[in-house]
């Protein structure tokens, strides 16, 4: 599945480089007085940066930038529904974007902006959609580890508004069963149509709840059949946020476990045919030469390096360094460029890629 970069990641991702470029990740703590202690926050991290730069850069571009971070803080107006917000700004960009996943509270301060975080965000494994069927009406949901947010439908979600849907045909039976089985199954269709709106919206995997026999009737005619990780049988209907997780949990698992697993029989597969490259000096020489579209790395994996005898080297940062040679973290850079060529970027658990030395690129 690609990543779906929305214009807002794709501007952060071709902004100019331009030194210095600040990118700072603040997770949503709070759960009290969320915008009073946020705006607190704001201020001690403006405060971090500008101490930051006038280490290592002249008062007044200092004075230029630290102007333009504080002007364009104290215009955020905080989206409470999320759990992170990333600010990145430099004396010719400037952008704020909110993310659905908690990072960790870090200030970078670079040529390029942070966005590994921006990718697993669109990319983390928690986040999954659920269709809820019973012989009556569908619900859908967009889940994030024990939350649950409804999507609104384009149709009705409730099976009497098909009854009439066909009436010349529901009028040839005379039996109740086979009429019920007729409005079950144009029900059902408009379902699938709607799923098919809504996965390539989410870019999610999808999980179906429902009784036995309406599972059995939707299985029979779904067209995303490949989207579909788990149907659940039952009758869930009534439960309670938290017990629905309850339910979904184990599948959640082993959808995971089969997503880690399936990265690496394909990475196998590539190796034995000779078309994988392992390691990160490795894979940055590949990036840097465009030999690869797809990169493979553990979520967590980074890698400080000092840029070697040309652009295509790198090797492992050794005190002293120079700055002008330094690289903050070269996966981060990889995936940058990986995305910038059009390529997608997978990301597994930590020690997942072990054998491959964390990171592997698809060199075709």
């Amino acid at each position: 599945m690609n990543t779906v970069l929305t214009s807002d990641i794709k501007e952060v991702i071709n902004a100019l480089h331009y030194r210095p470029a600040v990118s700072i990740l603040i997770p949503f703590a709070a759960k009290i007085s969320l915008e009073k202690e946020l705006r607190q926050t704001f201020k001690i991290v403006a405060d971090k940066v500008e101490v930051e730069l006038k280490k290592d850069y002249p008062d007044d571009i200092c004075e230029q930038l630290m102007k333009k971070l504080r002007s364009l803080i104290e215009g955020i107006a905080i989206d409470h529904q999320k759990k992170s917000i990333a600010i990145f700004v430099s004396l010719v960009f400037q952008k704020v974007l909110f993310l659905d996943v908690v990072v960790q509270e870090r200030i970078i301060i670079d040529e390029s902006f942070e966005i590994r975080d921006l990718i697993y965000d669109k990319k983390q494994a928690d986040r999954y959609l659920v269709l809820m069927l019973s012989g009556k009406q569908s619900r859908m949901y967009k889940g994030d580890n024990a939350e649950f947010t409804r999507i609104a439908a384009q149709i009705p979600e409730n099976i009497n508004a098909y009854v009439n849907e066909w009436p010349e045909k529901v009028a040839n039976f005379t039996d109740a069963g086979d009429r019920k089985e007729i409005v079950t199954d144009k029900f059902l269709h408009h379902i699938d149509t709607e799923l098919e709106h809504v996965i390539k919206e989410y870019q999610l995997p999808v999980f179906v709840l429902g009784v036995t026999k309406i599972l059995g009737h939707f299985k029979k005619l779904t067209k995303h059949e490949a989207a579909i990780s788990a149907y659940i049988e039952g009758n869930y209907e009534e439960l309670s946020f938290p017990k629905l997780y309850e339910v979904l949990k184990p599948h959640l698992d082993i959808w995971r476990h089969e997503k880690q697993e399936k990265i690496i029989d394909l990475l196998d597969e590539a190796d034995g045919k000779h078309r994988l490259v392992a390691g990160v000096k490795a894979v940055w020489e590949a990036v840097s030469n465009n030999m690869g579209h797809r990169l493979f790395v553990e979520s967590d994996y980074i890698f400080s390096a000092q840029h070697g005898s040309n652009e295509s080297a790198i090797e492992e940062l050794t005190k002293p360094y120079n700055e002008f040679s330094y690289i903050r973290d070269a996966v981060d850079d990889m995936i940058e460029k990986v995305l910038a060529n059009g390529g997608d970027v997978e990301f597994a658990e930590h020690d997942a890629l072990k054998e491959y030395e964390h990171i592997a690129l698809l060199t075709y």
